[in-house]
């Protein structure tokens, strides 16, 4: 990899900010709000920010970026994919749970759902990333489909993919600043108590994770190698892990020899290596 260092310190970076995210949301609902529960209140709403910077922004920034990780090399291309699509189904969930949290608070209290731009916005995050994922197992997971549909759709999943992300982090941010003005009255939130600017400061964290995330999955010299090069690195490297890791990997890629299922996915192999 080109520029290991500096792609490791924008890893290390990336992680130490969710995980910094991730400590915030959970001050913010337990120190500010009123907690965690699955009552009806507002305790079970602030499942809805929880679990949508959990699972939504950071989960989904690591899916993002799986196939970057070196030391994941090693492993098959078949493997990651699978790695990729469950950290994105988990991430789904978490988004799914949350917007039930948010209805079912909303009905509870006689609120009106669906009004603000946040949810119109949000809303429409969670049915792209259901369709992206659908998509996404049904054309590059199964090696099914035709080549042709593979290598035209690529770009527009990537795409999609990069769009959906920093459309939740955008609506995250929206729904941050909704929360605050309606819930901070005495002080309100242009005086900037304590909780207004430390929920503030969680929104920056946001921005900052989905800026380096999109740093990592836009760098060309960082993204895995095709399966070919890396056996052929391996094979050459002339140590003893690295004769076993070679094999053991285009085994693993394109299957047995004659197999069909192998011969469809070394045939369509070549188009997930120019984005991955």
């Amino acid at each position: 990899m080109e520029n290991y260092k500096q792609f490791l310190v924008t890893l290390s970076s990336a992680g130490v900010v969710g995980v910094i995210a991730i400590i915030f949301v959970l001050r913010w609902v337990l120190y500010y709000q009123r907690g965690l529960a699955w009552d009806g209140g507002l305790a079970e709403f602030n499942w809805h920010p929880v679990l949508n910077v959990c699972g939504f922004i950071i989960l989904q920034g690591l899916a993002i970026i799986v196939y970057r990780l070196p030391w994941s090399w090693k492993y098959s291309k078949l493997t990651m994919k699978f790695i990729h699509a469950s950290l994105n189904l988990v991430a789904f969930i978490f988004a799914v749970v949350a917007t039930v949290a948010v209805f079912d608070y909303h009905n509870a209290a006689k609120i009106p759902n669906m009004y603000s731009l946040h949810s119109w916005v949000g809303l429409a995050a969670v049915i792209l990333y259901c369709l992206q994922l659908v998509l996404g197992v049904s054309l590059y997971l199964l090696p099914f489909a035709p080549m042709s549909w593979r290598a035209a759709l690529m770009p527009v999943h990537v795409y999609s993919g990069l769009f959906i992300f920093t459309s939740v982090i955008a609506v995250a941010l929206m729904g941050i600043t909704e929360k605050l003005i309606f819930a901070l009255t005495n002080p309100k939130y242009k005086d900037s108590p304590p909780e207004a600017i430390f929920v503030n400061v969680l929104g920056l964290l946001l921005v900052l994770y989905g800026g380096l995330i999109l740093w990592i999955a836009t760098r060309q010299s960082w993204k895995r190698p095709s399966d070919q090069t890396l056996h052929t690195l391996h094979s050459n490297g002339g140590g003893e892990d690295d004769t076993k890791v070679g094999p053991a990997l285009s085994q693993l890629s394109d299957g047995a020899e004659g197999d069909s299922f192998g011969e469809v996915r070394r045939r369509n192999n070549k188009f997930d290596d120019q984005v991955n």
